[in-house]
């Protein structure tokens, strides 16, 4: 049930997660399209509910995915029993697909790259904005993650509420929330092994490290580390944008010129840099700060090196006061 036992009342859980959808999506108009990307937890159950719901009065048009990784040995009876549930829901439009996980960057990042190609595709067909169910908890997580990387307000930054036709509308939402929210509806969920399996860095820090910051430290680390994503991601993007004049300004046909480099802020310029890596064909994954760090040398510590090599069979050159990235 959706209402506290006797009263009528709505259950707060129920309302902020309804609340939280439709705040995320006030500026849609009735017959937007919306996917909501669905792995039978809480998160996303809450969700896929909530925006049934919203949806109906809004007028959306609301379908549903589950997408089946094939990374256990029931993944298929998983995948339809959580179908079921979408429909119970009242998502008539729920459906899932199946997809083969490579191994490049690991097991999560490959699940992730695999799972977010076969949501792109299935929005294509309505060019559909598709829903997350990632909370604050997994905000706080991503921050944490971040941060051990050492690769600045980039990571800092954590999840972007909208990314493209990517929307996340629960991440102010801490997961209890979710749990308490499905609880409430009688929603049965899934709980997915691998989200209680050591072995991935994201499970450890969950289950390890944010337990004993709040020990330490007191409670409201989650929100803490939600509250620096959010200031980080405002500074990032002013950042990004004096960056993209920069780089403007540096380039000379498929070359950087040193000398507008050398006098540009060191923050900017290595920005410019990296933005020129990965326009090589760096992949975003494999480039950290120490190939940063080494390509800058080239403009700041300039003193005869031969080309650098950089992940993705990329490499840069310093020749005649110009940077040149040369690809594999």
């Amino acid at each position: 049930m959706s209402t506290a036992e006797g009263t009528g009342r709505l259950d707060p859980a129920v309302a902020d997660v309804r609340r939280a959808v439709r705040e995320g999506l006030a500026d849609f108009e009735p017959g937007s399209s919306v996917l909501v990307a669905c792995s039978g937890g809480p998160d996303s159950m809450s969700l896929a509910a909530a925006t049934c719901f919203e949806g109906a009065k809004a007028g959306w048009l609301v379908r549903a995915l589950v997408v089946d990784h094939g990374l256990q040995a029931d993944s298929r009876s998983v995948t339809a029993r959580v179908v079921s549930r979408l429909h119970d829901l009242g998502i008539e439009a729920a459906d899932q697909t199946r997809v083969s996980v490579g191994s490049a960057g690991g097991p999560e990042a490959a699940a992730r790259e695999a799972r977010y190609a076969a949501l792109s595709a299935a929005a294509e067909a309505d060019d559909a904005t598709v829903l997350l169910g990632h909370t604050l908890d997994d905000q706080a997580e991503t921050v944490l993650l971040g941060l051990s990387r050492g690769s600045g307000l980039l990571s800092l930054s954590g999840m972007a509420a909208t990314s493209g036709r990517y929307r996340r509308p629960l991440l102010q939402l801490r997961r209890q929330t979710t749990i308490s929210a499905c609880e409430a509806q009688g929603i049965e969920v899934y709980d997915d092994p691998h989200n209680a399996d050591p072995r991935f860095t994201r499970v450890r820090v969950r289950r390890e490290v944010i337990p004993v910051l709040e020990d330490v430290l007191g409670p409201g680390v989650v929100e803490a580390l939600g509250r620096t994503a959010t200031a980080a991601r405002r500074d990032n993007e002013v950042l990004d944008t004096l960056a993209a004049g920069l780089f403007q300004d540096a380039r000379d046909g498929d070359h950087l010129r040193v000398d507008v480099l050398q006098a540009s802020p060191a923050s900017l310029r290595r920005r410019v840099l990296r933005v020129a890596a990965l326009a090589a064909g760096c992949p975003a994954g494999d480039l950290f700060s120490v190939h940063v760090d080494a390509i800058d040398r080239l403009v700041t510590n300039w003193h005869g090196q031969a080309a650098i090599d950089l992940p993705g069979r990329v490499g840069v050159a310093r020749t005649e006061g110009s940077l040149v990235f040369l690809r594999g």
